[in-house]
């Protein structure tokens, strides 16, 4: 459903008579859901557990069965690619130097995920080629993405999506490629986190008479469960800058969320949102809070009467990414936390009682997290 907003010809204003009958329609409200995804890893256990030997293919999705109605019934989805797809020839490898089967991308875009954040510390991981290769990639399999760039063209392209009426700029940073360092003339090829590039970008998507601006920033301290001081000035700076929606990644752990009222520099206020961190969407970290992670559900409207955008709800479902131990059939399973308990709790007798205790104490844990901050 395309929201349609009628607008009168000011051409067809002069005739006064006519302006007696003819009234103009009153627009309408356009409110759409915006989803969010954290780190789409990929470890070696990952891959090899995807693979199947009989007839030498990787098939990632049943990952992703018990999740995959929430991601796919958004009206955009958003996750951050933190791998490359450099291609079957360089060799597929998990941590430190990522490049996993395109299959995974395949199964991402099958659970509906629209558009791949690729501006993180593990994009340079197989080189230049890596990058071209990964977004040669993503365009054959159907995604919007940001962040990295193939040309000076496209970096200075900016991605806008018209999601149902409402058109979205999308944008990514990263703080560095963990010390890979980027081709000398080829600068363009990874969006850093600098303030004069951030400006720029900002600028141009404004240029193109955007609703609203999402900013991918991949940031912050490795498991930190808050946010640190230059994650909090540098979401201040966007906002100040016009961003309404900040998605952060990197520290592989839930980071709080915040709503915020901003007051823009001629007096007007604004909805502003930002989630420090979404942690790891998929990987196979096993740490304290790398396997507890969201799905975010943000509901925008844009008001039909003054064209602004509000940020009516937020909500979050949690998830858990479950690895069951090598050799398992399905060794990895994204659980959907409050159905699973639920179920539990109402006799399904396929859950152990430990694996309740298990995912009970990962809700805590996400709950603790995510509690909303306002301010």
């Amino acid at each position: 459903g395309y929201g349609i907003s009628t607008k009168t010809n000011p051409d067809h204003n002069n005739n006064s008579s006519q302006d007696n009958t003819v009234q103009e329609a009153k627009k309408e409200d356009i409110t759409i859901t915006l989803s969010a995804i954290g780190d789409i890893m990929c470890h070696g256990p990952n891959y090899k557990a995807a693979y199947n030997a009989s007839n030498k293919t990787y098939d990632f999705s049943p990952f992703f069965t018990d999740i995959s109605s929430y991601t796919s019934k958004a009206d955009i989805t958003i996750g951050n690619l933190e791998t490359t797809f450099a291609g079957e020839a360089r060799g597929y490898s998990g941590y430190p130097t990522f490049n996993s089967p395109a299959e995974l991308g395949k199964a991402i875009k099958g659970i509906g995920v629209d558009v791949l954040c690729t501006a993180n510390n593990h994009c340079m991981d197989k080189g230049y080629s890596g990058i071209t290769n990964t977004l040669d990639t993503l365009d054959e399999l159907g995604f919007d993405h940001m962040g990295t760039s193939r040309s000076i063209e496209e970096q200075n392209k900016i991605l806008v999506k018209n999601v149902n009426g409402i058109n979205i700029a999308f944008l990514a940073f990263t703080y560095g490629t963990n010390g890979i360092s980027i081709p000398a003339g080829k600068e363009y090829s990874v969006n850093l986190i600098d303030k004069d590039l951030i400006r720029k970008q900002i600028a141009s998507a404004k240029e193109l008479n955007v609703d609203m601006i999402c900013v991918n920033m991949h940031w912050g301290i490795e498991y930190a469960t808050t946010p640190n001081n230059e994650q909090k000035g540098l979401a201040d700076f966007l906002f100040e800058n016009g961003v309404d929606v900040i998605l952060g990644s990197h520290a592989h752990v839930l980071q709080p969320m915040e709503k915020r009222t901003i007051t823009l520099e001629d007096g007007s206020v604004k909805d502003g949102f930002v989630i420090y961190s979404l942690g790891n969407f998929v990987s196979n970290q096993t740490d304290i809070n790398t396997q507890d992670t969201i799905i975010l559900n943000l509901q925008i409207t844009k008001s039909g009467e003054t064209g602004k955008i509000s940020i009516d709800d937020i909500s979050y479902i949690p998830v858990y990414c479950y690895n069951k131990g090598s050799g398992t059939k399905d060794r990895y399973k994204l659980i959907d936390l409050k159905t699973t308990i639920s179920q539990y709790e109402n006799g399904n007798s396929s859950i152990s009682a430990s694996l309740y205790n298990t995912f009970k104490s990962a809700l805590k844990r996400i709950d603790k997290i995510e509690s909303m901050q306002q301010s």
